[in-house]
């Protein structure tokens, strides 16, 4: 069962998982409102040829959210953790960079702030609790 382990801990994890799962899949059945969303400009978002690179690219992104998933159902917080950690560090500087570089400031911060918190989540492993 998903939620037996549930602990107030969980939610920054849970979100991930989500945000992961589903966010990638919104890629599959709208490419360009996803793109919008994700801080890219409309130039390239409404460009034919950035869509199917967008969708193949969030196809891994969702695997990674329902690997979180299936990793919390098991009680692994430590694994949740980790993806936290790597994803968020790695993937959260270069999505920033990226949009920094594509002329949307305020979205590059905002996702290097929400991605930094949710990365140095999972480095303290707070989701496994002390």
């Amino acid at each position: 069962m998903l939620f037996t382990y549930f602990h107030p801990r969980h939610i920054p994890g849970l979100m991930v998982a989500s945000t992961m799962t589903f966010g990638g899949m919104w890629a599959f059945f709208n490419a360009s409102a996803a793109m919008l969303e994700f801080g890219l400009p409309a130039r390239i978002a409404t460009a034919p040829t950035s869509s199917p690179v967008f969708v193949v690219g969030n196809a891994r992104t969702t695997s990674i959210g329902l690997l979180t998933f299936y990793f919390y159902s098991r009680g692994r917080f430590d694994v949740v953790d980790v993806i936290m950690a790597v994803t968020g560090a790695y993937c959260g500087l270069v999505d920033s960079y990226v949009v920094w570089k594509e002329g949307r400031p305020g979205h590059a911060v905002f996702r290097l702030v929400s991605s930094g918190f949710l990365s140095a989540w999972g480095f303290l492993g707070l989701t496994q609790g002390w």
